[in-house]
């Protein structure tokens, strides 16, 4: 059973490795990981779920387990993943679960799991707990012993979303692919921001007909990237599964790494917030630091991980927030993670600047780098080891993995929270560096494994 429960989240195949028995006994014993205080005032948990053939029986055992554990239940139907986190803050309820496998094929389904206030439950957090209690107590079947609601939350999300948007002139030109997953659900917004929307893919398909719904595959923006060279698009955006992420493609059709949205964001988020903590996961690029502190903002590097990077937001109050993965955060929507939020932030800037965005992110593609790239490990603690020995002359931290920087250049390796791969970013100061640093990296870590995962 320990296979499903991820770091973050519990996600398997369908019906093998997760089905609806398992479904029902997650949400008898969700209360096992509450906070007393919200059961004792009578917790309600609001379920959402994706497009998947398979979840609307995932979720309503989901919901059967929940109310025979005592917990009511606010249904909110179809919905992305952002939505649910919204919906748990905009209702004030004790917490929700969100039934999808985000960008996996269409034969995984899943669970991710919240705290009131939108705080993420994670392995260290909740997920671990939940796994105990479901292997040593069997869920017994019996009636419902809480009630069940329906919710809509459209009207409320969309107010709350174009609350973000400061600017709508001048009209651009943007391709969106949605990969046919729940960024569907966005159509009627994406038209609301004043622009001329080049569609692909819309409409909800958990068979993902047309390519996975994983935008960090290069394979999975081509089709992005053509439409915004032939239609001559400001830029493009491509949403992931559940729509919590979000990539970006230039005007020139470039791919756009996520720490250079976190670049490019930092300062028109410090301009309303000034010398506030910005926070970026440690895979980012230097330039995301130095576009912090160019913009009088405090830089904070932290592990990677949606609950790490929200913690820390929340601890030290942070406005805004963004990972290499494509998840961005925001102090204003219950710090959690909005890729709708990031593209309406994105075309404020565009707009802002008058400018192409390849020419707003120039200032920041000043390093080679190679982006992440995975390898098949099985001593992942030993090979860090060796790192830590060949390479212990620059200087070396143990936040996430290993990181070493030196002078001209950096790496970071880590070991991957939902695959059996240890992970590498390196970056340096030109392609020489970067292509020597890179040589006595694969001495130790190997081939490359073909795959790409975003956490």
């Amino acid at each position: 059973m320990s296979g499903v429960f991820k770091a973050y989240d519990v996600r398997g195949v369908y019906p093998d490795e997760i089905d609806e028995k398992l479904a029902y006994a997650i949400g008898y014993h969700f209360r096992g990981i509450l906070d007393a205080e919200d059961l004792a005032r009578g917790a309600r948990v609001v379920v959402s779920r994706d497009m998947r053939a398979s979840s609307p029986s995932i979720a309503a055992a989901l919901s059967d387990g929940l109310r025979a554990g005592g917990l009511s239940v606010v249904d909110i139907g179809l919905a992305t993943t952002p939505m649910n986190y919204f919906a748990i803050g905009h209702l004030a309820t004790s917490g929700g679960i969100q039934v999808t496998a985000s960008h996996n094929p269409a034969r995984y389904n899943g669970l991710k799991f919240s705290r009131r206030d939108a705080i993420p439950v994670s392995s260290e957090t909740g997920i671990a707990r939940l796994e105990e209690l479901v292997r040593a107590n069997p869920a017994p079947s019996g009636p419902a012993r809480a009630s069940l609601e329906t919710a809509d939350i459209a009207a409320a999300y969309r107010t709350h979303v174009l609350s973000f948007v400061r600017r709508s002139e001048p009209r651009l030109k943007v391709a969106v692919d949605v990969a046919n997953g729940m960024a569907t659900l966005y159509r009627s917004l994406l038209e609301e921001l004043d622009i001329d929307l080049v569609p692909l893919f819309f409409g909800l398909d958990g068979s993902f007909p047309n390519h996975e719904a994983n935008p960090l595959k290069p394979e999975n923006i081509v089709d992005l990237q053509r439409a915004v060279r032939e239609r001559s698009c400001a830029l493009g955006i491509a949403f992931d599964g559940d729509a919590d992420r979000a990539i970006f493609v230039d005007d020139r059709a470039g791919a756009v790494g996520a720490d250079m949205i976190t670049a490019l964001l930092a300062g028109p988020i410090l301009e309303r917030f000034p010398g506030a903590p910005i926070v970026y996961d440690i895979r980012s690029s230097w330039a995301t630091r130095e576009a912090i502190l160019a913009a009088g903002g405090q830089p904070v590097r932290e592990r990677v991980g949606h609950s790490f990077m929200k913690a820390t937001m929340r601890r030290i109050g942070s406005p805004f927030g963004g990972e290499l993965a494509g998840h961005f955060y925001y102090r204003a929507n219950f710090f959690a993670d909005s890729a709708l939020i990031t593209a309406i932030e994105v075309l404020n800037e565009v707009r802002r600047a008058g400018r192409p965005l390849a020419e707003l992110l120039a200032p920041h593609r000043r390093y080679a780098s190679t982006g992440e790239i995975n390898f098949r490990v099985e001593d992942k603690d030993g090979v860090i080891r060796r790192l830590a020995e060949q390479f212990g002359d620059g200087a070396v931290d143990y936040i996430d993995g290993i990181t070493v920087q030196y002078a001209d250049w950096w790496f970071n390796v880590r070991p991957s929270n939902t695959e059996p791969f240890l992970r590498l970013v390196m970056e340096a100061r030109t392609p020489d560096l970067l292509a020597a640093g890179k040589e006595r990296l694969l001495a130790i870590l190997g081939r490359p494994a073909d795959e790409s995962h975003p956490s």
